[in-house]
């Protein structure tokens, strides 16, 4: 992961990375430094760092080209920037618009709420307890959805982890090569169950479990965590290498077990 936002000179190395990219070839440092807030001087020895990790390639004077590699760390630090948009929009909760939410108990319109994530669902229940508040915009009975606005405060949520268990492909004896006990084990503490592979979802079935998907395991896995649910990915041996791609993309805790 790229730390934009816990860095701040990461982060003014990103912006000036950005500014390469839409200027080169013909690159002035002074317009970057202006436009990024820091001295000509700042820059210069930012472009100078740039040079020497790759990340950016001298021409001539005054003519820079952003690498392969700057364009790469550029898509990383962007996945970063969008990751926390999502986390601001989805979980810090701002002043305007409006989300459903499942009333707990029954709610007026009008009436105060707090707002929680309950099995990766929003909740919301009267009063202004929690740290997470809002106001019910519409009338609801509990266990019905209800409109919130006027959201204040962080969701208490820690986000989930991901355990991916590997099943061998068919030829290496498949669904019959695993231990039933130790899947069973790890999928009875997961919040969520999902499967890639038909070798993976033979073993679901034999412990009579459902999976929640059998396709985009990994996306799904990493939404789930986002959301506080704790993750059983069961997969095939060849389709863990795209699971824990998505795991890593997703900045997502996880560990592959034999299953």
């Amino acid at each position: 992961m790229v730390d934009v936002l816990d860095n701040k000179r990461v982060a003014t190395r990103l912006r000036i990375l950005v500014e390469i990219a839409e200027r080169q070839p013909a690159v002035s440092q002074g317009e970057i430094a202006e436009e990024v807030g820091v001295t000509s001087q700042a820059v210069s020895e930012y472009i100078r760092e740039l040079v020497d990790e790759g990340f950016v390639e001298k021409e001539a004077r005054s003519r820079y080209r952003v690498t392969n590699e700057g364009v790469d760390w550029l898509f990383r630090a962007a996945d970063d920037v969008r990751r926390f948009a999502d986390h601001v929009t989805e979980d810090v909760l701002g002043t305007m618009g409006e989300d459903a939410a499942i009333a707990t108990e029954s709610v007026s319109e009008g009436d105060p709420v707090s707002l929680s994530v309950e099995d990766g669902l929003l909740t919301a229940s009267p009063g202004t307890e929690g740290s997470a508040t809002g106001i019910a915009s519409t009338d609801a009975d509990a266990g019905t959805d209800v409109g919130v606005t006027n959201f204040e405060g962080v969701i208490d949520l820690d986000p989930g982890t991901v355990t991916v268990v590997q099943v061998p492909p068919v030829r290496a004896g498949g669904s019959r090569a695993v231990d039933d006990e130790t899947v069973a084990s790890i999928v009875e503490d997961a919040d969520r169950v999902v499967a890639s592979g038909v070798e993976a979802v033979v073993v679901l079935r034999e412990l009579g479990v459902a999976p929640a998907v059998t396709v985009a395991a990994g996306e799904v896995a990493v939404a789930a965590t986002e959301r506080g649910l704790d993750v059983a990915v069961v997969a095939t041996t060849g389709a863990v290498g795209r699971v824990t791609d998505s795991l890593r993309d997703g900045d997502v805790s996880y560990e592959v077990l034999e299953g």
